[in-house]
């Protein structure tokens, strides 16, 4: 029996008697406070519920039958400590790479979200450690030391050049996509220890597709322009989209992906909060809870400024939030922004209910 098995089955042994010894509690507590009912009347009928008895009959009912479908707005969605994805807005899904397996939040590396369409901003210093730390993070990298920023519908970077000797440069450059979806960063302006460099290379007869050599996956040159494949060069979990198109604020790139599929809103039941992500179908696992036909949404305690997510930290930021059931099974799930973890209660921020 497999291990995803024998953990269904031992919950399904252990909520089915918890379940039946609440309702025999409650009827108890019924039976022993007549004056409780006298004082209220007669008590309104309860409802049946709507999808059923709620436990698993089978450890096979853990077994997602489908991916968990995801929609996400105005979320800052960390892959690192310090790299965060602004997510304005997407729709896509939820899976693991091993089919048939539930969606683990407590191991990024094991599933992949794709997105179906999407809006998502990254902003200079998250460019910079995203490519100091991972792209050009390695021994022999023609690259480091840079310094990204987006000013004035440019994107500016700074750093050194390893050939053979290290050689500062500053390149200006214009960001387009390609039919493909790469990103391309064809610079307007390079400067190479305050010279341009544009002439020195041209003086020299040689290109950057000369100087850059030994380039990491998701990189590649052609000519003088840097080709970088926006999704593949981000830490766990595995990202797939289509990007479409860039936009460049004021120190923010923005990405826009669309593959094309025609996916309908998912429609949580609280759309008019500001920050959130739903997740609906599928099975999600979140240490010793699998939560089947998935039907969650999650927003911050705080809606004034993004919802600041990391899935590493889920937990932690579970545990100084609240949750509340909904009348079809669903969860509202309120966390507390990662940033604001440990730290004191912020004027206006929603608090547990007593």
């Amino acid at each position: 029996m497999s291990k995803v098995k024998l953990i269904a089955r031992r919950t399904a042994v252990v909520l089915v008697p918890f379940l039946t010894g609440v309702g025999v509690a409650l009827t108890l507590f019924a039976c022993c406070c007549p004056g409780r009912l006298a004082r209220d009347q007669a008590p309104e009928p309860v409802p049946a519920p709507p999808i059923g008895a709620v436990h698993f009959n089978e450890p096979e009912d853990a077994a997602p039958s489908a991916h968990t479908q995801a929609e996400m707005h105005n979320v800052s969605f960390h892959v690192d400590q310090t790299i965060a994805l602004k997510i304005y807005s997407l729709r896509g899904e939820f899976f693991d790479k091993a089919e048939g397996h539930p969606l683990n939040f407590d191991d990024k590396k094991s599933f992949i979200v794709k997105i179906f369409k999407g809006r998502i901003g990254v902003s200079g210093r998250a460019l910079t450690d995203l490519l100091n730390h991972y792209v050009f993070n390695y021994q022999g990298a023609p690259l480091k030391g840079l310094v990204i920023s987006v000013h004035e519908g440019r994107l500016v970077q700074q750093g050194i050049m390893h050939k053979l000797v290290d050689i500062p440069f500053e390149m200006t450059a214009d960001v387009s996509v390609t039919d493909d979806g790469w990103m391309r960063i064809h610079p307007i302006d390079i400067k190479i220890c305050n010279i341009n460099g544009e002439l020195l290379m041209k003086a020299f007869g040689i290109s950057l597709d000369e100087i850059l050599k030994k380039l990491p996956a998701g990189v590649r040159v052609e000519k003088n322009d840097l080709l970088i494949n926006a999704t593949s060069i981000l830490p766990p979990p595995v990202i797939q989209g289509q990007l479409r198109d860039v936009e460049l604020h004021e120190d923010e790139l923005v990405q826009i992906f669309d593959n094309g599929a025609a996916a309908a809103a998912l429609d949580p039941p609280e759309p008019a909060e500001k920050n959130w992500m739903f997740f609906r179908d599928g099975t999600l696992r979140m240490g010793k809870l699998y939560f089947v036909r998935a039907d969650m949404q999650v927003v911050d305690t705080d809606p004034r400024d993004l919802f600041d997510f990391f899935v590493d930290y889920y937990n932690n930021q579970l545990v100084q939030g609240f949750t509340r059931n909904q009348p079809d099974y669903g969860l509202k799930v309120f966390m507390r922004d990662f940033e604001d973890l440990g730290k004191p209660r912020q004027p206006g921020e929603r608090l547990p209910p007593d």
